[in-house]
């Protein structure tokens, strides 16, 4: 494969990888092979190599926003302060979250964001204040930085983990070691954003919040419902595997919560 970027001094192991190509040890050379793939697309007419070369290109362009993509220091002092005091510190929740904004506004279709640790069987009288601390504010200003810029709308934001809490404790109650274990029976995902309607709940549980009493929702019924928000028919669309044509929502019966949108 040809590399838009050769190394003409080995760095040191420890050396931070960089895109730049002003920096020490790396020359900056995308054209060369282009070129030679180029002259040989022209002269056979071929479509692959065309397509290779787009894909180079497309991947190149990809890299070289990185820096400034990530180059926050333009952001106004309000946007960062309603981003929290680790909007600063690269890799954190609140950092991500407002480069999900500056990947959005940039037209990148899927931005996944991730907060790791939740898994909370022991200490979660600890854990879980720090966690919620860590993710709360920074949720709130990206919707509502999505939604000054006008991109709330046709973007849909999902919130959302596998499987939810048990109400009780896991271990002794009152222990500062004590959790709570894994719940699958019923647990809440919500939705923001593009063709969703807001400031409504959706579905009850009793009062033990162990099983689920109204409007049902199956994570199957989710991701029709997400598809659908898409603007993709989860009944049509499928993909090859294992020589079948699947669904995205499996082979039962899933369908769109209607009642959740705009």
């Amino acid at each position: 494969m040809p590399r838009l970027w050769r190394s003409v001094r080995a760095p040191s192991p420890d050396a931070p990888l960089t895109l730049s190509p002003s920096a020490p040890g790396l020359s900056f050379q995308p054209g060369f092979r282009l070129q030679i793939e180029a002259d040989e697309a022209a002269e056979l007419g071929d479509a692959e190599t065309l397509a290779r070369i787009d894909a180079y290109e497309m991947a190149f362009r990809m890299q070289a926003s990185v820096p400034e993509l990530t180059d926050i220091s333009r952001e106004p002092a309000s946007t960062l302060e309603a981003y929290g005091p680790e909007v600063r510190k690269p890799g954190t929740y609140a950092a991500n979250c407002l480069l999900a904004r500056r990947l959005l506004e940039r037209d990148v279709r899927f931005v996944q964001l991730f907060h790791r640790g939740w898994d909370q069987h022991i200490a979660i009288t600890r854990q879980l204040p720090n966690q919620c601390r860590d993710v709360d504010q920074p949720t709130t200003a990206l919707l509502k930085d999505l939604k000054q810029r006008g991109l709330l709308e046709d973007t849909l934001v999902v919130f959302a983990t596998e499987f939810g809490r048990t109400v009780f404790s896991q271990g002794k109650l009152g222990d500062p070691g004590m959790g709570r274990d894994h719940h699958g029976r019923a647990f809440t995902v919500w939705l923001a954003g593009g063709g969703v309607r807001g400031g409504i709940d959706h579905g009850a549980t009793d009062d033990f919040c162990y099983n689920i009493t109204e409007k049902p929702v199956h994570l199957r019924d989710l991701h029709a419902t997400i598809l659908h928000c898409l603007g993709i028919d989860h009944a049509r669309f499928t993909t090859k595997f294992r020589g079948l044509n699947v669904r995205l929502t499996g082979v039962e019966e899933a369908k769109v919560v209607r009642d959740i949108l705009a």
